[in-house]
């Protein structure tokens, strides 16, 4: 298990003690939680289960029957 060594601002660490405590987890337990969030390369299931969910939501056909036609765009 690796070891790292972070330095924090005095009003930041204040929050993190208080949040950690209130999870009932070490500093070191909430920091590598906060880690592991950041690093999920998925959308959490509450995101997925919205597809979907606006009934008046326009389906695609709609949407590009009002495109219009693009800007012509400059050569480089």
């Amino acid at each position: 298990m690796g070891q790292v060594t972070i330095y924090l601002d005095d009003e930041t660490e204040k929050k993190m003690i208080a949040n950690a405590r209130v999870m009932k987890l070490s500093k070191s337990k909430w920091i590598a939680g906060v880690i592991q969030e950041k690093l999920v390369d998925q959308w959490p299931d509450t995101v997925r289960e919205l597809a979907g969910s606006w009934g008046d939501f326009p389906s695609l056909d709609e949407l590009r029957a009002e495109a219009s036609t693009d800007t012509e765009r400059e050569t480089l």
